[in-house]
């Protein structure tokens, strides 16, 4: 199970700083991810870092303004968000992959709730 929080209200220009966190024991052995999916659009890609941290690959979108993370200790990954836009608005989801490095949804086995971000402008 994934659990994502942090959710909010921030005023464009702003940050914002999600967490997900996972149950059992093989937290480590899988690649994270974020997505995010806006009102009346598909589910996106935003990014991803490998098992053991070593790896981390964004979105054009949204690089060198977010910044993904994680805490295999505390089966924690977190999405660090700055410089907001009104564009970043979406529920945003993570995921969790037996394969490293991909963006593709369906490369994704487990997915969280999801935690809303609203970027006023």
């Amino acid at each position: 199970e994934l659990v994502e929080t942090g959710g909010g209200l921030v005023q464009a220009g702003g940050s914002l700083n999600l967490s997900c966190v996972g149950s059992g024991d093989a937290f480590t052995t899988y690649s994270m991810a974020w997505f995010h999916q806006a009102p009346g659009k598909e589910r996106e890609f935003v990014g991803v870092i490998s098992w053991m941290g070593g790896s981390v690959s964004y979105a054009d979108s949204v690089k060198g303004r977010f910044t993904i993370s994680r805490d295999n200790a505390k089966s924690t990954v977190y999405l660090q968000m700055t410089r907001m836009k009104p564009e970043d608005t979406a529920v945003y989801y993570c995921a969790a992959s037996t394969v490293d490095g991909m963006n593709q949804r369906a490369a994704y086995d487990y997915w969280g709730q999801g935690t809303q971000v609203t970027v006023s402008s």
